[in-house]
C-alpha cells in the first residue's frame, strides 16, 4: 500500500557537452512558459477570451514539427502548459477571495530552473550503467549519496540548477512505513538564539549560527557582485560563486536541522514546543540571528519526521512559559538579558530556558494526561502531526 509521497534528491555531474544541452533544454522551457503566457493574455485582451490548457496543448505538435520547440520530450513540455494554468488558476482564486495581487509575469532566463519529466521512462530511466538518461540530453552521472527504496514507485522526475550546479529530484509514492518502537518518553523544547533548543532535561543543543560563520566570504563576494558592471559577465559570474556560498550555509543548515529532528524523534514519544509567531519575530531585531537559525524549518521537519516515526507533537501556547516559574507556578518578571531563572517562592534555580522548556512539556502534557500510562495510537499521533 502507497500512502506516502517523498522527494529524494541527488547530485548531477554532466559533461560539458550535456551541461550545455542541460542549460538549453532548461532555457527553452522558460521560453515556451513565457510565450504560453504571452498567448493568454494576448487573447484576453484582444477576444476577451480566457484559454485553457487543453486550447495551448493542442499546438504542440504543430509548434514542434516546426521545430520552433527545443524541448526534447514531448510530456515536458506539456508539463510546462500545466505549469502555466495553474498559475492562472492560483492568480484568480487569489482574486475570488479579495486577496492583493498581481498578473502572472514572465520569467527572465536566469529565474527559470527546473524541467519536469511528469512520467517516469517518458524521456528518462537509469542505464544499466547506474546513469540517468535524459531525452536530449544523453547519460548523466549522478551521485547516489543513498540508494532510491527498492520497493517505491518514481512518479515524476525534475532537473534543478542551482547556484551553478545541477540536480535531480525523484518524486515517489512510498510504501507505508512502520512506525518505531513506540517510548513513553516526553520532552520539551525551547528554541532560542543563544542555544539552538534546550530541551526540558536540561539538554542544550548548540547553535551552529552557520550565517555568522560565513559573514566574512559572504561579504567579499557581494563586494565583488558592486563593483561588476551591470549585465557584464564578470558580473554574472560574480553572483554565480555568491549564490555557491549562500546555498553552502544552506545545506549547512538544513543538515543539522535533520539530524537534530532525527535525533529527538528516536528518543521522545511525544515532543512538545512552542507554537511561536515566527514571522514577527524574523522582522524585528533578531531578525538576522532568528534567519540565520532557520527554527520555522526546523519545525516542519521534526513535525514531517514524528508524523512518519508514529511521534506525537503537541504546539503549546507559548504566553508566559518564560516568566512563570516551573516550579510552582508563580511569576517570576525577566528581562531579555536575564538568562537565569530564580524563584523566591520555592527556590527553583536554573536557566531561563530550561525553566521554559519545563513549562512547555507541562503544557503538552496536559493536553495528554493519559501520556506515559496509554500512549496515542499511530494514527492518532500522525493525524495530530
Amino acid at each position: 500500500m502507497f500512502d506516502t509521497c517523498g522527494t529524494f534528491r541527488y547530485r548531477l555531474y554532466p559533461t560539458r557537452s550535456q551541461d550545455i544541452a542541460l542549460h538549453g533544454q532548461v532555457d527553452e522551457a522558460c521560453r515556451l512558459y513565457n510565450a504560453a503566457l504571452e498567448e493568454r493574455r494576448s487573447a484576453w485582451k484582444a477576444h476577451n477570451k480566457a484559454l485553457t490548457y487543453y486550447d495551448q496543448a493542442s499546438q504542440l505538435k504543430t509548434i514542434r514539427a516546426c521545430g520552433d520547440c527545443g524541448i526534447g520530450n514531448f510530456s515536458a513540455c506539456q508539463d510546462l502548459l500545466r505549469r502555466v494554468d495553474r498559475t492562472f488558476g492560483a492568480f484568480f482564486a487569489r482574486l475570488e477571495r479579495g486577496q492583493r495581487t498581481a498578473h502572472p509575469r514572465f520569467k527572465p532566463l536566469g529565474r527559470y530552473r527546473s524541467l519536469t519529466f511528469p512520467s517516469w521512462r517518458d524521456g528518462c530511466r537509469l542505464t544499466v550503467a547506474n546513469r540517468l538518461y535524459l531525452q536530449g540530453v544523453g547519460d548523466v552521472k549522478v551521485k547516489w549519496h543513498r540508494a532510491l527504496p527498492a520497493v517505491a514507485l518514481i512518479k515524476t522526475l525534475t532537473v534543478k540548477r542551482e547556484t551553478g550546479q545541477w540536480y535531480v529530484c525523484f518524486s515517489l509514492d512510498l510504501p507505508t512505513l512502520e512506525p518505531m518502537p513506540s517510548t513513553s518518553a516526553a520532552v520539551g523544547l525551547d528554541v532560542g538564539l543563544t542555544s539552538f533548543a534546550v530541551c526540558s532535561d536540561g539538554v542544550q543543543i548548540p547553535n551552529p549560527r552557520y550565517s555568522r560563520l560565513a559573514e566574512r566570504r559572504l561579504r567579499l563576494a557581494q563586494r565583488r557582485v558592486a563593483r561588476r558592471q551591470r549585465r557584464s559577465r564578470r558580473r554574472q559570474k560574480a553572483r554565480e560563486t555568491l549564490a555557491r556560498i549562500h546555498g553552502h550555509v544552506a545545506n549547512q543548515r538544513r543538515d543539522f536541522q535533520h539530524k537534530t529532528a532525527h535525533a529527538l524523534v528516536v528518543a521522545f514519544g511525544l515532543i512538545a514546543f512552542e507554537n511561536l509567531n515566527i514571522k514577527g519575530l524574523a522582522v524585528g531585531i533578531l531578525a538576522k540571528s532568528v534567519h540565520d537559525a532557520g527554527w520555522s524549518q526546523f519545525l516542519r521537519i521534526l513535525v514531517d519526521k514524528a508524523s512518519s516515526a508514529g511521534r506525537l507533537v503537541v504546539a503549546v501556547d507559548p504566553a508566559g512559559t518564560t516568566q512563570n516559574c516551573s516550579g510552582c507556578g508563580i511569576r517570576v518578571a525577566k528581562q531579555l538579558g536575564d538568562r537565569w531563572h530564580d524563584c523566591p517562592e520555592c527556590g527553583l534555580s536554573l536557566g531561563r530556558d530550561e525553566n521554559a522548556a519545563r513549562n512547555i512539556l507541562r503544557r503538552g502534557l496536559t493536553e495528554w494526561p493519559g501520556w506515559g500510562h496509554q500512549a496515542p495510537t499511530v494514527e492518532v499521533a500522525r493525524a495530530v502531526a
